[in-house]
């Protein structure tokens, strides 16, 4: 239950909402309460006309309603006329009790939802704040269970729980206490099972709990089995791999189905349990009853008998519900538990106390920067010194695993420094403000993303606002204008997840229009032309010639392009400089970069 706490600032947001439906509750109830003390007086205004009555020793209490209602009719003749005046009355009160029982989940129940709505957002808010490492340690299915799954079972706290809950108290405090009113030794036989029925409630529950644990981590694994045979249908499908997927899928799925197979036996056992219970208080309520009449008349009536009946009939579905409602309390607890594991994880890439916002130019220093990854320990990068300034067009090559990737992702703060420092305008970019700066600065990931949207949306998916212009002039500029001219809604066609129905190519050229068009100062584009001809490759070179005149290039690749006027050329092998200087600098030294390039031109002759 601690876990729920966290809800506590949502129901202050909603305390006038979640305040009326709790009034909603006690008056629907209230109404419902009266309806066995006027069916009592009814039975004892007939019994007054039947022959040889026997008046009881202590004269009926009502509640105060009910007695100016025996004032109002007290001049009507006739049993007949009674009795049909009291019916209408217990109907007037039945309709009462709906509309208040309206009013009560118009209130509570949409409150619920509101606290959805806001709990999503928190959510989804909060894990766009995570940064990279969260994500490499957390699975996607998992991540989409949180915001779905667990929120929508924490709602039904919010709303159903919180109004079954005042209902049953509702109920049983205004049922107790009529009942003690009119008979409290009757009542305290009525009660007797209630001590058992909640020794019963603490014992299941605890059961419930820990099944609930297991069935949403069992939910995890099987919705993150899902998401990655999805994202990777095609390669399941290359590899022929259907049957053994689906035995995978099979395994957890049937984990599954056990654990919630587990927690149905419990609440099959344990909600004709309570039934059971309300029963034998029933039982108890005629036997007990009936006998104080027999034997005492004129100490228990015919009519106390059936109103304590009808009260056990109230209790009937409210405390049947406790079973019900106890569930929903465990499993919203189990649920806001592993939100709030989420929620309570802070990025490590944030910023400080008073981030500096400035005008990124494209200075750029790297003082003996060293990076080991967090979660494989690998050294991605050892005492890496760099200096880049305003203008200048810096390659840095090397082969696969060299390094080169990690100096975007460090220039991008998506990870912090090890050791060292990285400079951008002479100040430590770890005192510079994090959105302000990836705002300032246009990348080009070596894995291409694109989202299930338009041609535009994607392409503009840096702005603020989507101009059409501006759009086809930085498809014109990354070489892909004609091809979206060629799609059967040019740049409205909808683009599937991923950008699937879209080649290679298409995709790394789409997504540097998407950089090319924040028209920024400082680019960096990681292994970006990987995936397209040699003829396309020259097309985009000439057009990035002309883009990047007195902007800050960093272009990182394991090719060398012999067309682009580089100022600086960095080869890394294994986390170091081995090499710095320009193309025929390093042709010169018929070094690493020798090799490399000797290598590229005689495939490229094959």
């Amino acid at each position: 239950m601690k876990h729920l706490k966290a809800l506590n600032k949502y129901f202050w947001k909603y305390r006038v909402r979640m305040g009326t439906g709790l009034v909603f509750v006690y008056l629907s109830n209230y109404f419902l309460a009266l309806s066995p003390q006027v069916t009592k007086f009814v039975i004892d205004f007939v019994q007054k006309n039947l022959p040889k009555y026997q008046p009881p020793l202590k004269k009926p209490e009502y509640d105060i309603l009910v007695r100016k209602f025996a004032i109002l009719i007290d001049g009507v003749k006739g049993v007949t006329n009674v009795v049909a005046i009291c019916g209408i009355t217990i109907l007037a009160l039945a309709l009462l009790r709906g509309f208040f029982l309206f009013l009560m989940r118009q209130t509570i129940i949409v409150m619920s939802r509101y606290i959805e709505y806001d709990q999503k957002n928190e959510v989804y808010d909060h894990y766009q704040k995570l940064d990279t490492a969260f994500y490499k340690t957390h699975s996607t299915g998992d991540l989409m269970n949180r915001i779905s799954e667990d929120v929508s079972r924490v709602r039904m706290f919010t709303g159903p729980a919180i109004m079954y809950l005042a209902n049953l108290l509702a109920v049983i405090s205004l049922s107790v206490f009529f009942m003690l009113k009119s008979d409290p030794e009757l009542t305290l036989y009525v009660m007797a099972p209630l001590p058992i029925l909640a020794i019963t409630i603490y014992i299941v529950n605890n059961t419930i709990n820990r099944k609930s644990e297991r069935i949403q981590a069992s939910l995890s694994d099987l919705t993150t089995n899902a998401q990655e045979s999805y994202s990777g249908i095609r390669v399941i499908k290359s590899f022929g791999q259907e049957k053994a997927m689906l035995g995978f899928f099979t395994k957890n799925s049937e984990q599954y189905k056990r654990n919630a197979i587990g927690l149905a036996k419990v609440e099959a056992i344990y909600f004709p349990s309570i039934t059971l219970l309300i029963g034998i208080s029933t039982l108890l309520t005629i036997m007990i009853g009936g006998l104080h009449h027999i034997r005492h008349p004129e100490q228990t009536s015919l009519s106390t008998i059936v109103e304590f009946v009808m009260y056990i009939n109230m209790l009937t579905f409210p405390v049947s519900a406790i079973g019900l409602t106890a569930s929903m309390i465990q499993r919203a607890a189990v649920s806001q538990k592993r939100i709030n594991e989420f929620l309570k994880t802070e990025p490590s890439i944030r910023n400080g106390k008073a981030p500096a916002v400035i005008s990124i130019r494209g200075n750029i220093h790297f003082e003996k920067v060293n990076f080991i990854y967090p979660h494989t320990g690998i050294h991605a990068l050892k005492d890496f010194d760099l200096r880049i300034s305003k203008g200048e067009k810096v390659a840095i090559v090397g082969r696969t695993g060299s390094g080169k990737s990690t100096i975007a992702q460090l220039l991008l703060r998506m990870y912090d420094v090890t050791n060292g420092k990285i400079d951008m305008e002479g100040i430590d970019i770890r005192n510079l403000n994090v959105e302000s700066l990836r705002e300032q600065i246009s990348y080009v990931p070596q894995d291409v993303f694109l989202f299930s949207d338009t041609v535009e949306n994607n392409i503009g998916f840096g702005l603020q606002q989507t101009k059409r212009v501006l759009v086809e002039k930085a498809a014109i500029q990354a070489s892909v204008d004609n091809e979206i001219g060629g799609f059967s809604h040019q740049y409205d066609t909808m683009i599937g997840e991923r950008g699937v129905t879209l080649s290679g190519g298409q995709k790394q050229r789409i997504s540097i229009a998407r950089a090319l068009i924040k028209d920024p100062n400082l680019v960096i584009f990681d292994d970006c032309l990987s995936a397209v001809d040699a003829r396309t490759e020259k097309e985009i070179i000439g057009n990035l010639n002309e883009f990047l005149e007195n902007k800050t290039a960093i272009i990182i690749t394991h090719r060398i392009f012999s067309l682009f006027n580089f100022d600086k050329i960095v080869v890394l092998d294994d986390g170091v400089i081995v090499e710095l200087g320009t193309h025929s600098e390093l042709l010169a030294k018929k070094g690493y970069y020798a090799g490399l390039y000797a290598r590229q031109q005689e495939q490229e002759r094959q």
